[in-house]
């Protein structure tokens, strides 16, 4: 009763809202009450349900209850059928276990975002494709992208390099370890009708393409996982020990002019004083954090880095 009760307050909350601005991806509920901890994600006619590790002071016994009853209730107060909600459980990932493969059921639902049109996998890896909390971030990318030489590093499935190429971006270049999420952002780019060659698709560790690529960019987007043990890696890769070289690399392929936007979404981050005497920095997350995800300020952190 309660948590559909706060479902359906949600619901008129932002029922507006995602109407107005045309939003078929959104959070709806975020752990709200922490009885009910779970996030729940609308997906056009689709639902992705994540539990949260309960907190030690919750009995287990009395979580997963609450969690039967949160699932029972979605599909009546949202309309939606019981096979189109997809429900994962969510415990602290580390490292290689955050993209191993749940299920192989490949099935791609294509949803809408601003002018893109973009595929999402609900069932068979712990993320979806598209994360929704960088919403922000990739329609600013899609509004400065015009005429700009992009560059996405830690791509994943591209979602913000279609931003950009939509946005009448001169070039883009995509670059990321993982095979599959570099065929994913090649299906993205097709299916919004960018085929051409200059949209690049680079599989290779950033790190060290970046130590080799001699271009110059307008706009870098640098999304890096927390950490890394990934067996192509040589390293572990720890984004706060890593962060510093990784931005003074990033910086030597921006123009005079350009802009570097730098996110992670590790919650203990410190930026490193060194960068900021060295580069013009701006921490932009206020402005980048869209309102389903303002209950959960600590989603990410965004800076702007310029020359």
């Amino acid at each position: 009763e309660m948590f559909a009760n706060r479902l359906k307050k949600n619901l008129r909350l932002m029922g507006k809202w995602v109407k107005k601005e045309g939003i078929e991806c959104y959070r709806l509920y975020d752990a709200d009450m922490p009885e009910y901890a779970v996030a729940v994600d609308i997906y056009k006619d689709w639902v992705h349900v994540q539990e949260y590790a309960a907190p030690k002071s919750i009995d287990e016994d009395k979580a997963h209850q609450r969690l039967l009853e949160a699932l029972e209730v979605i599909p009546g107060v949202l309309g939606i059928p019981e096979k189109q909600v997809v429900f994962k459980r969510r415990e602290r990932q580390s490292g290689k276990r955050q993209y191993e493969k749940l299920e192989q059921s490949g099935d791609m639902l294509e949803v809408k975002e601003g002018q893109c049109r973009l595929l999402v996998n609900l069932r068979d890896y712990l993320d979806t494709g598209l994360f929704l909390d960088h919403r922000k971030m990739r329609l600013r990318i899609a509004t400065e992208a015009q005429g700009k030489d992009v560059l996405n590093l830690f791509c994943y499935t591209g979602t913000a390099t279609v931003h950009a190429a939509v946005g009448g971006a001169a070039s883009t270049t995509s670059v990321d370890l993982s095979n599959t999420y570099l065929g994913w952002a090649r299906k993205n780019l097709l299916l919004n009708g960018m085929v051409d060659r200059k949209h690049r698709l680079e599989q290779t560790d950033c790190v060290e393409w970046l130590k080799q690529e001699k271009r110059q960019y307008d706009l870098i987007f640098m999304d890096p996982p927390t950490f890394s043990n990934s067996k192509r890696m040589r390293d572990v890769f720890d984004i706060q020990e890593v962060h510093v070289e990784l931005v003074n690399l990033a910086m030597a392929r921006l123009r005079k002019g350009g802009v570097l936007y730098f996110s992670n979404n590790f919650r203990r981050f410190q930026l490193a004083e060194e960068l900021e005497q060295k580069f013009n920095v701006e921490e932009i997350t206020a402005s980048t954090i869209d309102r389903d995800f303002q209950r959960r300020p600590g989603i990410h952190r965004c800076w702007s880095i310029k020359h």
